[in-house]
């Protein structure tokens, strides 16, 4: 919710705009309450304060597939906005992380006034300091920079975590699902296992002898599964976490789909036509 001080005034504008459109006849926010108002555009630490109006925090938790027994945090969480709708509206867990103490006092008084000061937690620290490991949602409204800084660390995070960001980018690492477009634009990403390497699968057709290649950047992967010496593409591959699904052509012509799960340096799963026919499982080597 928050951007870095050095923006040129047009692409502040661009990035508010993303909450008006989103809002498209929402009344204006009430900003603050008796013991804090905050001002719109209002400097912190590398960063100014833009408010996210209640249509895009919805949009964006929306994005993120939030329910309960999930633990969201909001980095740069201001006013509390998302992190109190992830707990109000979806039932989630929250936290957010605040530099300013002031607002973070204010988000924590939000959360109160909304009734779920038990389901939601404010930190006043720096996002670049808190730990924030144990989440599987994460929300962001920050400028590629920060961002591309933060991603090291979220592409650790435990694979399946869902993030989603208020109008910004990761650069290269291109996003799984959109919302909106242009300026009016969210983005939605799913942070992958490990699915590289060379692996040896048991149980495919019948037992035969069976190898798979997989070459990865990010969530796209590609590679080659060999079958008694056979090689072929594999076909449509998705890797979305640790689930991993691929199709291939079988010894009769068939296609059939494997869909397994990683765990560490094994696999486990099924290949499958309309319901699994046999299991296979894989080592990497």
């Amino acid at each position: 919710m928050r951007f870095r001080l050095a923006l040129t005034a047009a692409t502040l504008v661009a990035g508010m705009s993303f909450a008006t459109s989103f809002a498209q006849g929402t009344d204006a926010p009430k900003i603050g309450d008796e013991k804090y108002k905050p001002s719109v555009g209002q400097s912190g630490k590398d960063v100014i304060w833009v408010p996210t109006n209640d249509a895009v925090a919805e949009a964006m938790l929306k994005m993120a597939d939030v329910k309960p027994g999930d633990l969201v945090y909001d980095l740069g969480s201001g006013d509390g906005k998302i992190a109190i709708a992830a707990a109000k509206n979806f039932g989630a867990t929250a936290v957010g992380i605040e530099f300013n103490k002031d607002m973070a006092d204010l988000a924590t008084r939000n959360a109160a006034r909304a009734g779920v000061s038990d389901k939601v937690k404010i930190i006043n620290g720096d996002i670049f300091v808190e730990d924030f490991s144990k989440a599987n949602v994460l929300t962001m409204y920050l400028l590629p920079d920060l961002n591309l800084k933060l991603r090291p660390t979220i592409l650790k995070m435990a694979p399946g975590t869902r993030v989603v960001t208020n109008s910004f980018h990761m650069g290269d690492w291109e996003p799984d699902a959109l919302i909106g477009n242009g300026y009016t634009q969210g983005y939605y990403w799913v942070v992958p296992g490990n699915a590289a390497g060379k692996w040896t699968i048991k149980g495919i057709e019948g037992g035969k002898s069976a190898t798979l290649d997989i070459a990865q950047r990010y969530q796209r992967v590609g590679g080659t599964l060999s079958i008694d010496g056979k090689s072929q593409p594999i076909l449509g591959p998705s890797l979305v976490g640790n689930r991993l699904k691929f199709s291939f052509v079988d010894h009769s012509g068939q296609s059939r789909i494997i869909d397994v799960t990683l765990k560490g340096n094994t696999f486990a799963g099924n290949v499958v036509e309309n319901s699994p026919l046999y299991e296979v499982s894989g080592i990497r080597n």
